[in-house]
């Protein structure tokens, strides 16, 4: 969810009454050995807003999860975004989940959840109100954790709506008012992946891991082709952040939402996989096309996405080619893995032949390699590849070196 929200609700937060004006970065680590790998599951947000905040859907989501085969492959986490909860807190001042939208409770859906080997997310805030108007933390921070713990939540999401414009809380900006949320988790003993969703204010990817397992880095994605390529362009630079137990969050996807073409929904799952962002799929899982389903189930690019390495790919320039320019998607990535090198190939303004010369990539360079395609799974020998794409498409190769 986005500021957007906050300006149309009007509402001046409480500020927070006793903090330091410092903008330290703050040093101690979320590292409670989860979250090594980017996250991959579903946010009830794109598919429907606070229409899918109910457990109806998210049952209906984690059976699809299973009856798909989304399950195996890694994708375990079944998150509600804003609007699960009541309008107000209860006497003792806890959260209390909608009855309507959740008879069985959060925990008692936690419980299904689990038993069918998946894993529960929720939503919070750290301002007053969440975006959509319902209880955020601010000064109820350990009595949140606990009582989501308790409930047996496996992910927490944590907005910044209803803090003081410009998303400060009584001057504190977010390095110093996320911490609070981070130690209230760590106190409740659960491991617990917490999720920060500040929208990329306050250079979050260069104190994010301190704080949590993953870190917006940017505005909230919307469902077209130019706002993938801009996130994509942008987290292409500060690739060097992520890495295992703390990612760079480009954002949920917008797979199956009937906008982006087939050839745009491949560079899509493809440049989250190499940038090692989550992949959070927002959409109605029961209703995708034969297309999404196939590139959602790609064993081999998610397998980039969650190689052990954690770290992410971004762009190089090839001889005699321009380099990138600000905010606008490159046409060449590349990036480590455990056991070779992944290299992307986009065609970011239009149908093209894009050629990559081994020699130019970093973690390559002279001699033999072997490749595999993922899309399609063509393999090959030699010292380049080479791809003919329509609009907006994308070949991922993995590439190894031959023996001598």
């Amino acid at each position: 969810m986005s500021d957007i929200n906050t300006k149309q609700l009007g509402v001046v937060a409480i500020l927070l009454a006793s903090a330091s004006p410092s903008l330290a970065v703050p040093a101690k680590r979320l590292d409670n050995g989860i979250g090594r790998t980017p996250a991959l599951g579903w946010n009830s947000w794109n598919q429907a807003q606070c229409n899918a905040a109910s457990a109806a859907v998210v049952l209906q989501t984690a059976k699809a999860f299973i009856d798909l085969g989304l399950k195996d492959l890694g994708y375990v986490y079944v998150n509600i975004d804003d609007c699960w909860s009541s309008r107000q807190r209860n006497s003792t001042g806890h959260l209390v989940a909608d009855p309507s939208k959740f008879p069985k409770g959060i925990d008692g859906l936690a419980r299904e959840i689990h038993s069918m080997g998946l894993k529960l997310g929720l939503y919070g805030d750290a301002g007053t109100l969440t975006c959509a108007g319902y209880p955020g933390s601010y000064g109820h921070e350990q009595k949140d954790a606990d009582t989501i713990a308790a409930w047996g939540v496996d992910y927490w999401k944590y907005d910044n709506c209803l803090t003081e414009v410009p998303y400060t809380n009584k001057g504190i900006k977010s390095p110093q008012y996320y911490p609070i949320m981070r130690d209230a988790l760590l106190k409740t003993g659960k491991k617990i992946i917490f999720s920060i969703c500040q929208w990329g204010r306050d250079d979050v990817w260069t104190w994010g891991a301190s704080v949590g397992h993953m870190w917006r880095m940017s505005p909230d994605i919307e469902n077209s082709w130019s706002s993938v390529a801009g996130i994509a362009a942008k987290a292409a630079t500060i690739h060097q952040h992520s890495g295992p137990g703390g990612f760079n969050d480009l954002d949920m996807m917008e797979l199956g939402n009937g906008k982006l073409t087939e050839a745009e929904e491949r560079a899509h799952f493809g440049l989250w996989a190499m940038l090692k962002s989550p992949i959070i799929m927002g959409t109605d899982m029961t209703k995708l096309r034969p297309s999404t389903l196939a590139i959602i189930r790609n064993r081999a690019v998610l397998a980039v996405n969650q190689d052990p390495l954690g770290k992410a790919a971004t762009t190089f320039t090839p001889k005699g080619k321009r380099g990138p320019a600000d905010g606008k998607l490159y046409k060449y990535f590349a990036g480590p893995l455990s056991d070779g090198v992944v290299v992307g190939l986009v065609a970011a303004d239009g149908a093209e032949t894009l050629t990559a010369s081994f020699v130019d990539v970093p973690g390559l360079g002279e001699g033999q390699f072997a490749w595999t395609e993922l899309y399609s799974g063509r393999n090959g020998t030699g010292s380049s590849v080479s791809a003919s794409l329509g609009a907006h498409d994308m070949a991922i190769y993995k590439v190894t070196r031959t023996k001598a």
